[in-house]
C-alpha cells in the first residue's frame, strides 16, 4: 500500500512539475504532464527501484529554487555588482581572476618599469554555505492540502535563503572599524530622546561624499545602503528625499542625492559605540545602532555556486511517515579591495 500510494505521488508530482515547464515554454499543460510521465516510466527500467521519483523530483525543485534565489536579486542593491560566477571552481574563487587591480603609470619615463607584485591577488575564498534546516511533510498533510504545502515549502526556504545572503553580503560590505582606508563616520544630527541615538542629517550624506571623494572613488556606480533609522531620519527632515521616496519605483532605489544611488535595506550589521563592527547575527545592546553603508560598484564582486536539494521521501520514514527537505546553496558577495567604500554609524548620547 505504502509502495502504491508513493507512485501516485511520484505520477501527480510529475503532472503537476510536467504542466508548470509546458506552461513556461508555451506548450499545452496536458502535453507537459503526461510527456513528464513518459520519460519516468522509460528511465525507470535503468534507475535503482525508487531512485526515479526522487531524481526527478530534486532536480526540478532545485531548478525552480535557483530561478527563485536570481529574482531575489533583480531591484535590489545587489543587482548589477560584477557576476564572477563563470570563474568558481568547486565552490571556490581566487581572487586572483576577480580582477585586483595594479598600479598604473602615466607617461612613464623610468625603464626598466618597477615590478609590483599583487601579494594579496591569489587567495582562494571559498562561497559562503548557506543551509536551511529540515523541514518536514507528512503523507497526511501532502494529501489534505494537494501540492501547494511543496511550493510553500519551497518558497520559504528560497525567501530564508536570500535573507541570509543579504545579510552576510551587507556584513561583508562594511569595515571592520575606521581607518584611513575604511573610513566609519558618526551622524551628527539630533539626538533621538527615546534611546539617545544621533540622528543621520543631510550634512551627514555630504561628509560621506566627501569622504569617498578623498579616496579617489568616481563619482558615478556610487550605491548607498540606508538601515531603516537612517531612512527614517531622512523623512523627517529632507524634503527633497521624501518626495523620491514617495515616488513608485520599479528599479529599487529610493532616491538619488549627491552621487549616491539609494536603496534600503532592514538588516546592515551593527556596530559598537567604540565603532568596531559586530559579528553577523549579533543583537543590540544599549548605545548599539545598525548602520549605513556605501560603496563603489565596480571594486565589489558577487558569485554563485553549486545549489542542491536534500530530499528523505516518507516511505523511508515509517515511523512518522514524513519527507524531510533542506537545501545547500553557495554565495559570496565582497570588495576587491578595501578601499572604495565608508560606513557611517549611528552616535549615541546617553542623555
Amino acid at each position: 500500500m505504502i509502495r502504491f500510494l508513493g507512485i501516485i505521488m511520484a505520477v501527480l508530482l510529475n503532472c503537476v512539475m510536467g504542466s508548470t515547464l509546458a506552461a513556461v515554454v508555451g506548450v499545452a499543460p496536458l502535453v507537459g504532464a503526461v510527456g513528464l510521465n513518459v520519460i519516468a516510466v522509460s528511465l525507470g527500467s535503468a534507475a535503482p527501484a525508487g531512485s526515479l521519483c526522487e531524481g526527478v523530483y530534486t532536480e526540478i525543485w532545485t531548478g525552480e529554487l535557483v530561478k527563485m534565489l536570481r529574482r531575489g536579486l533583480e531591484a535590489t542593491w545587489l543587482d548589477g555588482i560584477p557576476d564572477s560566477s563563470s570563474i568558481v571552481n568547486n565552490d571556490v574563487i581566487h581572487l586572483v581572476d576577480v580582477g585586483v587591480d595594479p598600479d598604473v603609470l602615466v607617461n612613464n619615463t623610468t625603464y626598466p618599469i618597477p615590478l609590483q607584485a599583487l601579494d594579496d591577488a591569489d587567495i582562494a575564498i571559498n562561497l559562503d554555505k548557506f543551509q536551511t534546516k529540515v523541514t518536514p511533510v507528512t503523507d497526511d498533510e501532502l494529501y489534505a492540502i494537494s501540492y501547494d504545502k511543496m511550493q510553500r515549502v519551497k518558497e520559504s526556504h528560497g525567501n530564508a535563503i536570500n535573507d541570509s545572503k543579504f545579510r552576510k553580503a551587507a556584513h561583508a560590505l562594511c569595515a571592520q572599524k575606521n581607518t584611513d582606508k575604511t573610513p566609519v563616520l558618526v551622524t551628527s544630527g539630533e539626538r533621538d530622546a527615546d534611546t539617545g541615538r544621533v540622528k543621520l542629517c543631510v550634512q551627514d550624506l555630504i561628509n560621506l561624499k566627501r569622504a569617498l571623494d578623498k579616496l579617489g572613488v568616481p563619482s558615478d556606480n556610487r550605491r548607498l545602503v540606508l538601515c531603516t533609522d537612517h531612512v527614517n531620519d531622512l523623512l523627517e527632515t529632507d524634503q527633497k528625499f521624501k518626495e523620491q521616496y514617495n515616488i513608485n519605483r520599479t528599479d529599487g532605489t529610493v532616491g538619488r542625492l549627491y552621487s549616491f544611488d539609494i536603496y534600503e535595506f532592514a538588516n546592515n550589521p551593527l556596530y559598537t559605540t567604540a565603532g568596531e563592527k559586530k559579528t553577523l547575527g549579533s543583537t543590540a545592546s544599549a548605545g548599539e545602532f545598525q548602520c549605513s553603508f556605501a560603496f563603489y560598484v565596480p571594486r565589489v564582486f558577487k558569485a554563485t555556486g553549486s545549489t542542491k536539494m536534500y530530499y528523505s521521501e516518507a516511505i523511508n520514514d515509517p515511523e512518522y511517515q514524513r519527507n524531510k527537505i533542506n537545501f545547500r546553496h553557495m554565495f559570496v558577495c565582497m570588495p576587491k579591495k578595501a578601499d572604495a567604500g565608508c560606513v557611517i554609524r549611528s552616535g549615541y548620547k546617553a542623555s
